[in-house]
C-alpha cells in the first residue's frame, strides 16, 4: 500500500520556505509548514497546507510540532530545514549574544529538528533530511563571518549525518541557494549598515552593502530552489548536493580557484558593485 509522503518545512512564512511548501504540496506531499509568524502563512492555509507556529530555537515548540505531525499522520518522511537569517557586520563589531542567536537559528535549530524527527524515521527505516545551506556555506564573503560560519557548519553537519544515517535508510541532502529574491538581503543589509557602516570597517561595509544591492537586482525567483527541493525529496536517487540561483555557478569555479583568487574576486566584485550603484 502506498501512502502520501509527509513533510515538515521550516521558515515557511516567506521566500524560499513558502515556495518549497507550495511546490511539495502541488506534488502530492502532505505538507506541514512551520514559522514563527503564522499570520503570514494564510496563503498556504488557503491551499490546504497545515500551518503551525514553530520557533526552531525553542525545544518545546519543536517537540509540539513534531508530536502533532506524528499523531496525525503516523510518520515523517521529509524534513526541510529552511529557517534561517543572515547576521552581517564586522566580527569585531557584532555582539557575541547576536552571534549566538545566529548559530541557534541556523545550526542548532536545524539540529534540534533533526533530533526530533529521527526516532520516527528510524522506525520507518526511511526518510530524507534536506538542509538549506547557501553558496556562503562553501565560499566566504566579507562582513558575514557569523552567517558564513553557521552555513559552513551546517554543510559539515550534513556531511557527517549522511554517513551516520545512510545505514538506517535515511538520506541527507544539501541545497545551496545563490542569490534569491526574498526579505533576506534587505534584513541583512540593514543590520550590516547599523553595525559597521560608520566605524573603522566602513569602506569594506559599503562595498559589501553594494554587492547585496546588485545581487538583489539579479536574484532568482524562490521557485528555482523549490524545484531542487522537489528533486531532493522525491527523486528515487537524489544527489547529495544541489545548487541554483544567481551566482551559484561560482561553486563550480571554486574547485579551480585558490584562496587568494577568491579573495581577489571579492575585491573586484565589491568595487564593481559600488560603481554600479553610484
Amino acid at each position: 500500500m502506498t501512502h502520501r509522503k509527509v513533510a515538515l518545512v521550516t521558515g515557511a512564512s516567506s521566500g524560499i520556505g513558502n515556495a518549497i511548501a507550495r511546490s511539495l504540496h502541488r506534488n502530492g506531499v502532505t505538507v506541514y509548514a512551520g514559522a514563527r509568524r503564522v499570520s503570514r502563512m494564510n496563503d498556504l492555509d488557503d491551499l490546504g497546507i497545515t500551518t503551525l507556529a514553530l520557533d526552531v530555537t525553542d525545544p518545546i515548540s519543536v517537540e509540539k510540532v513534531v508530536d502533532r505531525i506524528v499523531s496525525e499522520t503516523g510518520r515523517v518522511d521529509i524534513l526541510v530545514n529552511n529557517a534561517g537569517y543572515g547576521l552581517l557586520g564586522a566580527l569585531e563589531e557584532v555582539p557575541m549574544d547576536q552571534a549566538r542567536d545566529q548559530f541557534d537559528v541556523n545550526l542548532f535549530g536545524a539540529a534540534r529538528l533533526i533530533q526530533s524527527v529521527l526516532p520516527m524515521m528510524r522506525q520507518q527505516h526511511s526518510g530524507r533530511i534536506i538542509n538549506i545551506t547557501s553558496v556562503d556555506g562553501k565560499i566566504a564573503q566579507p562582513m558575514a563571518s557569523w552567517y558564513v560560519a553557521s552555513k559552513f557548519a551546517l554543510e559539515g553537519l550534513s556531511d557527517t549525518l549522511r554517513l551516520e544515517l545512510e545505514p538506517l535508510g535515511i538520506q541527507t541532502i544539501v541545497v545551496e541557494p545563490g542569490s534569491i529574491q526574498s526579505e533576506w538581503a534587505d534584513i541583512a543589509a540593514d543590520h550590516l549598515k547599523a553595525t559597521s557602516a560608520q566605524g573603522p570597517y566602513r569602506p569594506t561595509a559599503n562595498r559589501a552593502a553594494a554587492v547585496l544591492t546588485v545581487a538583489k537586482q539579479f536574484a532568482s525567483q524562490p521557485r528555482v530552489i523549490a524545484r531542487l527541493v522537489d528533486r531532493a525529496a522525491l527523486s528515487r536517487r537524489p544527489k547529495t548536493r544541489y545548487h541554483a540561483g544567481a551566482g551559484s555557478q561560482v561553486l563550480v569555479a571554486r574547485r579551480f580557484m585558490s584562496d587568494k583568487m577568491i579573495d581577489h574576486m571579492w575585491h573586484v566584485v565589491g568595487e564593481a558593485a559600488q560603481r554600479f550603484t553610484h
